[in-house]
């Protein structure tokens, strides 16, 4: 009786034990970088909203850029000779090609779970109600935008600057101080493309003789 009685009491000191070592530790105390710096975590000030700059940034450029009427300024610029290439008012917003109305991809058959709620999305394509893994975003469509970062300088004027191979892309909702325009698509007529100054560059006008 005395050895299956110390029996017991080991086998719950054991078990004891295991919990004890199972036992969660407090979150990021233990999480470290290969340096040995402890992850940590911070408070962020928001807004009398409840927002963060990032979400009012982001928040503010969906209103801004479906506000009625609004007109924003295109510039294309030559990243070699720092040229405006070209210029054009733009109605709205600018529109990347990979934005779509509806989804690329549905599911199509029984074995992509067409009927479970984890196989996508319902959305009614051609009169039928299709499944798609594909989500709809903040400005009502399908796809993903051409890489870019926005802004508002300290005036309150919104820019955006595109990332591309060969040509800069920069969009304001006011004009912005350039050298001159090869192609300005607001006034130039077709045919050969015209370099417009800016008045300060212009030649003065010499002065009337007496």
């Amino acid at each position: 009786m005395l050895r299956q009685g110390n029996f017991s009491l080991g086998l719950v000191i054991i078990a004891s034990l295991t919990l004890a070592g199972c036992k969660e530790r407090p979150g990021n105390q233990d999480v470290r970088s290969a340096s040995g710096v402890s992850q940590t975590s911070v408070r962020v000030q928001t807004d009398p909203q409840g927002l963060t700059t990032e979400q009012r940034n982001i928040r503010d450029r969906l209103v801004l850029d479906n506000k009625p009427g609004s007109i924003k300024h295109l510039y294309i610029i030559s990243p070699y000779s720092g040229q405006v290439i070209l210029y054009s008012t733009v109605r709205g917003k600018v529109t990347s090609s990979g934005k779509r109305l509806s989804p690329r991809t549905v599911a199509a058959q029984d074995g992509e779970y067409v009927h479970n709620d984890f196989g996508g999305v319902p959305v009614g394509i051609g009169g039928r109600s299709l499944r798609t893994s594909e989500v709809l975003e903040d400005d009502g469509t399908y796809g993903s935008s051409v890489d870019y970062i926005y802004w508002w300088d300290a005036q309150g004027r919104y820019h955006q600057h595109f990332f591309t191979g060969g040509q800069i892309i920069h969009v304001s909702d006011q004009p912005i101080q350039v050298r001159n325009v090869i192609i300005n698509l607001e006034t130039s007529s077709v045919g050969t493309p015209q370099t417009e100054e800016l008045p300060e560059q212009r030649a003065p006008s010499p002065a009337p003789t007496k």
